[in-house]
């Protein structure tokens, strides 16, 4: 690696990660010029602490009944992997019907729901219409980093005005 970082009266260059800066001649009158003072190495810009969201909190419009009639609101969704996305593909239910698909997906991504032990496919398959269509829009927010839109303009009259990128179905772009 090789950078470079100006000086008042000269640079200092850097070759490689663990090197000592090495002065480069600044430009003077001649040869007999002398060295510049012992160079301080040049600091880095303070680093930008960057943490990386993996879950998501979210409340269910209506809320999924369980079988003693409790109903679960609160939930946490964490982010979907490669994984998540391919494995409901050799699902034979997914196979037969693809719209199946979001369910067995989101029933991997949803970590927790109110105080259901486990959440699963089934779970989410005896979810409320309207809560299947709220955790749907939610994974494409929280998977397409908060946005599944993206500005264009008419190529005919140059408006500007906004695509909707995402799939019809999760899984799909």
């Amino acid at each position: 690696m090789r950078r470079t970082a100006a000086r008042a009266g000269g640079a200092v260059m850097y070759s490689g990660a663990d090197a000592a800066p090495v002065p480069e001649a600044a430009p003077g009158p001649g040869p007999m010029q002398a060295p510049p003072a012992a160079p301080v190495p040049a600091q880095a810009p303070p680093q930008q602490q960057y943490e990386l969201r993996t879950e998501f909190p979210f409340q269910l419009p209506r809320g999924y009944v369980d079988e003693s009639g409790t109903v679960h609101r609160d939930g946490v969704m964490r982010l979907s992997t490669a994984r998540d996305e391919l494995v409901p593909l050799r699902d034979v239910r997914v196979q037969e019907n693809p719209a199946f698909l979001s369910v067995v997906l989101l029933g991997r991504v949803i970590t927790r729901l109110g105080t259901l032990p486990t959440v699963h496919d089934g779970t989410v398959e005896n979810m409320f219409a309207s809560d299947l269509a709220f955790l749907q829009d939610f994974y494409r927010q929280i998977n397409a980093e908060g946005h599944t839109r993206a500005a264009v303009e008419c190529p005919h009259c140059a408006e500007p005005f906004e695509v909707e990128l995402g799939g019809s179905r999760l899984g799909e772009s």
